[in-house]
């Protein structure tokens, strides 16, 4: 085959300078990469990252369920004697340590499918980051007269407290522990300051009222994404169930209003 010969124009094409790299555009493409970055990474906080967190709750707090549902009879504290309402004088377990679970949380309101383990402690890497809801220990046990507080959060890590404003007056709010069930109904919700630490004295709000009553206190951070102000929610105490008496309380299949 014949070749074709090389003219000046065919050699002014080939020594025609290729482009180079400057640093904007270098910049450029490092600026794209790191906001597609982290728009992964905000996806993954809001959505992809809170389906998985918030079903690896529901699984722990199952199977921790399971568990206590398989206590033998025979390992189980005595029943204790009926009160005249019918109902049983709630058992008070001792504080946990720190990262220990002890209780599973449901709320009807938010599903059925809704439970979380309940640890001791509030800090975001020991508890809510990675168990779901912390129980404040300088406030009293389920069932114990005073105010049982805990915390969550409303964004990510499975957001266990996001649809706290949705509560409704009397719903129920229902603790699992290898006790049995604690039974509470949602009173009223506000917006306080975050030093304002009295909505969990054992009179919320009250301090200096002796307490006579069982109450539970829920915070979060409110607005959304936001550690402007703490969104708390309020209820008291209604019945408990021991564990010896068979079977989950009423609580967690009635019709909600």
């Amino acid at each position: 085959m014949t070749a074709v010969p090389e003219t000046g124009a065919t050699r002014r094409r080939d020594e025609r300078p290729r482009s180079r790299a400057t640093f904007a555009s270098v910049l450029g493409e490092l600026l794209i990469t790191v906001g597609a970055i982290i728009l992964l990474y905000v996806v993954w906080q809001l959505w992809i990252g809170d389906v998985i967190y918030g079903s690896s709750h529901a699984a722990k707090a199952e199977e921790l369920s399971r568990e206590w549902a398989e206590i033998p009879a025979a390992e189980l504290p005595p029943l204790p004697e009926p009160a005249e309402d019918g109902g049983y004088e709630p058992v008070v377990l001792p504080q946990p340590a720190d990262r220990e679970v002890f209780g599973a949380l449901y709320v009807p309101r938010w599903g059925d499918d809704y439970r979380v383990s309940i640890a001791g402690g509030v800090t975001r890497a020991g508890t809510l980051d990675t168990i779901g809801v912390g129980h404040y220990l300088d406030t009293e046990m389920p069932g114990d007269v005073g105010n049982f507080g805990l915390a969550a959060h409303r964004t990510t890590f499975g957001k266990p407290f996001a649809d706290l404003q949705n509560l409704r007056i009397g719903d129920p709010i229902v603790i699992e522990t290898e006790a049995g069930w604690y039974t509470y109904r949602f009173r009223t919700l506000e917006y306080v300051q975050p030093h304002e630490y009295d909505v969990l004295a054992d009179v919320p709000q009250a301090p200096e009222v002796p307490a006579g009553e069982r109450y539970i206190t829920m915070t979060s951070c409110s607005p959304r994404f936001s550690l402007a102000e703490r969104i708390v929610a309020y209820g008291v105490f209604d019945s408990f169930l021991p564990r010896g008496a068979g079977g989950t309380p009423p609580a967690l299949t009635e019709e909600l209003i």
